[in-house]
């Protein structure tokens, strides 16, 4: 377990990294742009990922045996959206990182036994999953932010491959949310880079496939944007599915969010 989340940090603080010091170049303009998120400008996407830091730093924090006050939920979302668009990106910077700083700093023993209670699932759960689930929003949302200014811009390779193991694993669940497994006319098991996906009445990601249905030829980045809603055109050159499902099927299966 604690190689996984250690690859999870690592691959959280990358993209940070990257996204970073893309935001600093940014202008105005730019900030205004619309990327990936349909509904959302550049300065939105990143309000929503420093937003996301600031609130689920404290739990993390709290079950390190830090003492936190923090504002309701409700109050922050109203506070970041009410700045102005330089402001949010100067925010992701600065929430983000003070995020980073407090998983970075959590212990070998910490990484490994530590519980979070994030506030909106049933029970606390693993730090692993904590962390999974963030880099499912970051990976996804950075790619929003990036291809705005780049159409050949992609889901970060090593964020893409740890998703595909916590999705076979810790954070498998979050596919119970993101799939309807319905909009497939009959079962199916593609092979992707990675492992295997099986969608029959329900959805799961499997870390091997004896005998595949059908195969996904994109890449694992490809595969994490398609789980996410955003393998669309004009994003989706060069990738199709075959076997007995269509890639137009599966994206059905995951409209997105």
């Amino acid at each position: 377990m604690s190689q996984l989340v250690d690859r999870t940090i690592t691959a959280l603080r990358a993209e940070h990294d990257d996204l970073a010091g893309l935001v600093r170049t940014l202008t105005d303009d730019q900030l205004a742009a619309i990327g990936g998120a349909a509904e959302w400008t550049v300065a939105q996407t990143l309000s929503h990922l420093g937003s996301g830091a600031e609130i689920g730093r404290a739990p993390i924090a709290r079950a390190a045996g830090e003492r936190v006050e923090a504002e309701e939920n409700q109050t922050i979302w109203a506070r970041w959206d009410a700045s102005e668009p330089r402001a949010q990106a100067e925010g992701f910077l600065e929430y983000n990182s003070r995020w980073l700083d407090t998983v970075e700093a959590l212990t070998a023993e910490q990484r490994t036994s530590l519980t979070v209670d994030l506030g909106f699932l049933p029970e606390p759960v693993s730090l692993e999953t904590a962390l999974g689930m963030r880099l499912s929003e970051v990976a996804n949302h950075s790619w929003d932010v990036r291809v705005a200014f780049d159409p050949d811009a992609e889901v970060a390779a090593n964020s893409a491959a740890v998703l595909v193991e916590l999705l076979t694993g810790p954070v498998g669940f979050l596919l119970g949310f993101l799939a309807k497994p319905a909009e497939l006319p009959s079962p199916a098991s593609i092979a992707i880079p990675g492992g295997g996906l099986v969608v029959s009445d329900s959805v799961s990601l499997v870390p091997d496939l004896e005998s595949p249905s059908a195969t996904f030829s994109g890449s694992a980045a490809a595969f994490v944007r398609l789980v996410s809603g955003r393998l669309k055109a004009p994003y989706d050159k060069g990738i199709d599915v075959a076997g007995n499902v269509t890639l137009d099927e599966l994206r059905r299966v995951f409209p997105g969010f």
